[in-house]
């Protein structure tokens, strides 16, 4: 049982777990939060799950409470792994720790038998990157069937933001449009870290398109930058640099030349990526 183990600022405080701004860390003490998050995961039974950047382990504790077969940690932070091996020993063979970056983790990589799952507290200055990471891999759909993570509030609202939503609406937002349904879950305060961030958290589930519109993901990226890079500017001006001419791109998509990127949908920008392909 969870109540077994030590509470978590204790650990801290035993480890000298400071957490370090320069690892985008901020960890979660709140038993009540990380048992929420773990359940939004769910159901756990007989999934692997994988979870990045733990820290000392308060949400990785939830997610093997909540009934995760196996948790896969993977912890940059060296400082944090004694905390993490007192959470495995407490959980025998449920919880795998592996010590290194992320951004160089393959999460369809993990041998399972159920779900794969990704479930994490992100650091904040990684959290983009990984994200865009694990939508742009080659094959699709991926191993996992779900991400349920934690991101700052204004990343989240780009994540499910359309052109309903302009100020919002950008390459991200295209991405997780394309390949996943996206939707937020719930906000988290501030104050529920330590150290407490200067923003509003939000918790994000993105399930995987079994099906997305067929898309050249090379000529979507270039399509999204070169629009969303101008995005003030009509089409016809920032396609210029594509190496296209930019009205016969927009003519096979069926879109106005005068339109600007955030009033595309996801379903126009798949068009003009694959007009884009077609014109090489």
């Amino acid at each position: 049982m969870i109540e077994a183990l030590p509470p978590l600022r204790d650990v801290v405080a035993r480890h000298g777990l400071a957490p370090k701004k320069s690892l985008g860390q901020n960890f979660l003490f709140d038993l009540n939060l990380t048992g929420r998050i773990a359940r939004a995961a769910g159901p756990l039974a007989g999934a692997t799950v994988i979870e990045i950047g733990p820290g000392p382990g308060g949400l990785t504790r939830a997610l093997l409470s909540e009934g995760a077969a196996r948790v896969v940690a993977v912890e940059r932070d060296e400082r944090c792994i004694a905390a993490l091996e007192e959470i495995a020993a407490h959980y025998p063979g449920r919880l795998e720790i592996v010590a290194g970056d992320a951004l160089a983790f393959d999460p369809n990589a993990p041998a399972h038998e159920g779900p794969l799952r990704i479930c994490a507290n992100l650091p904040y200055n990684i959290s983009t990157a990984l994200l865009t990471r694990w939508l742009e891999t080659p094959g699709w759909p991926p191993q996992w069937d779900r991400l349920t993570l934690m991101f700052q509030r204004e990343v989240a609202e780009r994540i499910v933001a359309t052109p309903a939503n302009r100020a919002a609406y950008g390459r991200l937002s295209v991405l997780c449009g394309w390949r996943t349904q996206a939707r937020i879950l719930f906000d988290v305060s501030p104050a529920a870290f330590t150290p407490p961030p200067k923003v509003v958290s939000s918790v994000v589930e993105l399930v995987p398109r079994a099906a997305p519109l067929p898309c050249d993901l090379a000529a979507l990226t270039r399509v999204t930058q070169a629009a969303f890079g101008q995005r003030r500017k009509m089409l016809r001006q920032s396609l210029k640099g594509l190496g296209a001419d930019p009205l016969a791109l927009l003519d096979a998509a069926s879109i106005a030349p005068t339109a600007r990127a955030e009033e595309i949908d996801v379903g126009g920008f798949v068009r003009l990526a694959n007009a884009l392909a077609a014109s090489r």
